[in-house]
């Protein structure tokens, strides 16, 4: 296939995954106005409701409106996930391209810290720092976000390899040009893409690592509408209301999946010779 047909093909499918990931980005700021009830209103009566008229998501066992509650649990996702991704992805790239510029010793040391917390769970480690550190959207950015540096860190460092051994490389050495210098106005440009790539597929992760804290209880506080949470919360009823626990496991499937697709259309895109 030719490489304006890999384009266009690249350049259509970003169309969906993109009106998703803006769509969700606009509910998340203009939920207050969307949402047709409140989303913390409370009404027995209407308990376990099924879609319909008025309560068109249903209810839950409170008789909050469900539709209210995934518009309003998009804005902690959409919070979250980005503030870590960008943690993970600035301070990782920073390292990467560090450490494969410069090599040697500071290169093998940091590479072998990053292998072992690589291979601790980001679970488990979250758990132990939340237990450590209290449970809040902050505490898990930075716990996400330092999940990722690693990951980052070994993709940049890799494209930095490629990138040093390149003749216009050895010509910026020659005519002395200094090392910051040359990591951000020689290599750091010419990875942009890989750094791009790695930027939306850490927000994919990010959504589902944020979704998956939550719903372990260690995210968002009790009650809250965020969808890890609501899905928690509601997962006791599935037999009983299913739409309870559909609707933001939708939401968190539909995200994910798009920001996944979004990351791998920009990698054909940016590729293409």
């Amino acid at each position: 296939m030719s490489a304006p047909a890999v384009t266009r093909r690249a350049g259509r499918g970003l169309l969906v995954p993109v009106a998703v990931v803006l769509l969700w980005t606009a509910v998340a700021v203009l939920w207050p106005w969307l949402a047709p009830h409140d989303p913390a209103l409370q009404d027995p009566a209407l308990r376990f409701r099924p879609p319909g008229p008025g309560h068109w998501l249903g209810t839950d066992q409170f008789g909050r409106d469900v539709l209210s509650r995934v518009l309003a649990g998009a804005r902690p996702v959409l919070v979250v996930a980005p503030l870590a991704t960008a943690l993970g992805v600035l301070v990782g790239a920073a390292v990467g391209l560090v450490t494969g510029t410069v090599r040697g010793w500071l290169d093998d040391v940091v590479m072998r810290v990053a292998d072992a917390v690589m291979v601790f769970p980001t679970v488990i480690a979250a758990v132990l720092f939340i237990a450590l550190l209290g449970r809040s959207p902050t505490v898990v950015v930075v716990v996400v976000g330092a999940a990722f540096v690693p990951i980052v860190a070994r993709s940049v460092r890799a494209a930095t390899l490629v990138e040093r051994e390149k003749p216009y490389i050895d010509a910026a050495r020659l005519r002395g040009e200094p090392l910051p210098s040359l990591m951000l106005r020689e290599i750091l440009p010419n990875i942009r893409a890989t750094v791009l790539v790695e930027a939306t597929t850490r927000l994919g992760d990010a959504v589902f690592a944020a979704a998956t804290l939550s719903f372990l209880g260690l995210g968002q506080p009790p009650g809250s509408p965020e969808w890890g949470a609501a899905v928690s919360d509601n997962r006791l009823w599935l037999q009983v209301a299913p739409w309870t626990v559909l609707a933001p496991a939708l939401a968190i499937g539909s995200l994910v999946v798009a920001v996944a697709l979004l990351s791998d259309a920009l990698r054909h895109r940016l590729e293409a010779p």
